[in-house]
């Protein structure tokens, strides 16, 4: 489990650098979410407004609530943040 988990982080890192942005430098939206990241999101997450937090290297999906929009950690199906890169 922990080789797969390395094996997308290490393909997270090698993507990170080729993400179009659609939002513009405020908001960081990615254009496209890759397909790596669809493929292991929890789909009740809104997955048409993602970026990636330039201060840890995990995703965010944008959360509309009644009170506030904020980011949020983008999490797998089984409630781990989705990260381009390993913690050391």
């Amino acid at each position: 489990m922990l080789r797969r988990g390395l094996g997308f982080g290490v393909a997270f890192v090698a993507l990170s650098g080729c993400l179009a942005l659609e939002g513009g430098a405020a908001d960081g939206v990615l254009a496209k979410v890759p397909d790596e990241v669809l493929a292991i999101a929890d789909k009740k997450q809104n997955l048409g407004a993602v970026r990636i937090n330039p201060e840890d290297g995990c995703f965010e999906y944008r959360h509309i609530g009644p009170v506030e929009t904020t980011f949020l950690p983008l999490r797998s199906t089984e409630g781990r943040p989705i990260c381009t890169k390993t913690e050391t």
